[in-house]
């Protein structure tokens, strides 16, 4: 049996693989080339201590012990060739492509119809909304493949395992692509100059096995007959030489909407149709960066920090009011990117590249909002939340020059509820302008973020120091709107074949809940 060991590192010793084997050979008293093998169970930096030290769980392996790795998952699928069945799957994010794996294990054949480009062909509209300020509403940071997260630095931290098996979806990233130390770090991302590879590989293991993906295909109507949904109907956005986009009818024994949290047609679609929906408390607010210099020099107290230290991170949260004021997305060595779905409005979300070597550090911060706060919205009923949420956007891009650019002020000037003489240097590569932040807001969202980041300066030494800049406005953290489903089919309660799915169903936060939800739902599809 293999030996379990707590061993605690040096910065410059995590990576050393020589040193690694010495200590733990030295802890369970035996020579280095005793050890057959060293497995890494968990990996966390614990910056507590006045030196920061790397904490790893590991299983050492001494003379005669043989390690069996884990077979790949892979090697347990088989193509499909639709015999026991066929289903749509709307949306070609984590929360699709993992419905769609788990449906090929299963011998079903997976349908992936999503509005916007490939992952490849998505970064020109990402250029273009970065560098001329042009809103694809069909392909930007949010809408193609791979979903939001793809250009969002590729988080993947989670505090549940209810959704689905962690460690399965996991291992899937690592088969596609991803490196493998996601298995074993507290706090794993891939980074989004690594994550379209990854996703790329998905796509094609998926085409491997007999399954469809179909890009630029708009979701227009569903079909429906006696309380079951029988498949939907897109328009083709690829127009063809006649400059003529051209709708078809796609059908299939059951119906995933994984469209993610910002598929506003989605909802309208749903409601016109007669399927029921309900308004979802989300959390709205702002994007604030800091240079991450002075978030190293607080969490590790050193300057400049050790050269094999991560890039520092926080997290923070505090009451104002009964409201929870919290940080969110955290991007160590990160850049703000512009997240707008159509034309017309301002949002903001944080990415990070795989090294996180940014000289700037950006997170979201933001303040819960729920139904007693939109009495002037209530009129729009159902989707009372989501007509909020774009009003706000839209003020803030009236507030600019028709472009891209972020209405800003410096954090200490957003505190005090005056306009800043000039703005620090960011990462948002459209450009800041001043703006008055205080009056673009809701007044029960600024007043609980300034007494929140006032609170946050407290907190951290030097967090609201004059270089930070608050960015609006970071309001798509969680869909504005819940597509009910029965617990336990995963069906939506009065429409059968229809699978309510991930973000956008407001079922999942993140890119593995997502997945995880979606490996859910081909669960019960296929139960």
């Amino acid at each position: 049996m293999p030996t379990l060991l707590e061993l605690v590192l040096q910065p410059a010793e995590r990576y050393d693989d020589n040193r690694l084997r010495q200590l733990a050979a030295r802890q369970a008293g035996l020579l280095p080339n005793q050890i057959s093998h060293l497995e890494i169970l968990k990996s966390s930096l614990d910056a507590r201590s006045r030196e920061p030290v790397f904490r790893l769980r590991t299983e050492i392996y001494g003379p005669g012990e043989v390690f069996q790795p884990e077979p790949a998952l892979l090697a347990g699928f088989r193509p499909v060739d639709g015999r026991k069945g066929r289903v749509l799957i709307v949306g070609a994010g984590p929360a699709g492509y993992f419905a769609a794996l788990e449906l090929l294990e299963q011998g079903i054949q997976p349908i992936v119809l999503d509005r916007g480009k490939d992952v490849r062909a998505r970064r020109r509209d990402l250029r273009a909304i970065q560098q001329f300020g042009e809103v694809n509403p069909h392909s930007n940071y949010c809408f193609g493949e791979g979903g939001a997260g793809t250009y969002s630095d590729g988080k993947l931290y989670t505090r549940s395992d209810k959704r689905g098996n962690l460690r399965k979806a996991l291992r899937l990233l690592v088969e596609h692509g991803a490196q493998a130390d996601i298995l074993s770090e507290a706090h794993p991302h891939i980074g989004s100059n690594k994550l379209p590879g990854v996703v790329q590989n998905l796509r094609e293991t998926i085409l491997h096995y007999g399954g469809e993906v179909h890009f630029e295909q708009l979701v227009t109507d569903l079909v429906l007959a006696d309380g079951r949904i029988q498949g939907v109907v897109t328009q083709h956005l690829g127009a063809p030489e006649s400059g003529q986009a051209y709708s078809r009818e796609w059908l299939a024994d059951a119906v995933v909407l994984a469209t993610g949290h910002s598929a506003r047609d989605i909802y309208r679609l749903l409601h016109a149709r007669g399927v029921r929906i309900e308004a979802k408390p989300f959390a709205l607010g702002v994007r604030v960066e800091h240079p991450q210099g002075m978030v190293d020099r607080v969490q590790y107290r050193q300057s400049p920090r050790d050269e094999h230290l991560p890039a520092a991170s926080y997290s923070l949260v505090c009451q104002v009011r009964e409201r929870g004021v919290f940080s969110f997305c955290m991007c160590p060595g990160g850049l703000i990117v512009p997240a707008a779905t159509a034309p017309g409005e301002i949002v903001v979300n944080g990415m990070s590249m795989s090294r996180r070597d940014s000289p700037y550090a950006n997170s979201g911060v933001v303040v819960a909002v729920e139904p007693e706060d939109l009495a002037p919205w209530q009129s729009h009923g159902v989707f009372a939340h989501l007509e909020f949420q774009a009003e706000v956007e839209r003020r803030m891009f009236a507030a600019g020059d028709g472009g891209q650019k972020g209405p800003a002020l410096r954090l200490p000037d957003f505190v005090a509820g005056r306009l800043s003489a000039s703005l620090p240097a960011s990462s948002y590569i459209p450009g800041l302008f001043a703006a008055p932040l205080y009056d673009l807001l809701p007044p029960f969202i600024y007043q609980r973020l300034r007494d929140g980041l006032a609170q946050f300066g407290k907190m951290i030494r030097g967090y609201d120091t004059a270089e930070a800049v608050v960015v609006g406005t970071e309001s798509r953290t969680s869909a504005p709107v819940r597509i009910p489903r029965d617990p336990d089919t995963l069906q939506h309660p009065d429409v059968a074949g229809l699978y309510p799915c991930g973000e956008g169903a407001g079922y999942a936060g993140g890119i593995l809940s997502a997945a995880m939800d979606g490996q859910r739902v081909a669960r019960a599809i296929g139960a």
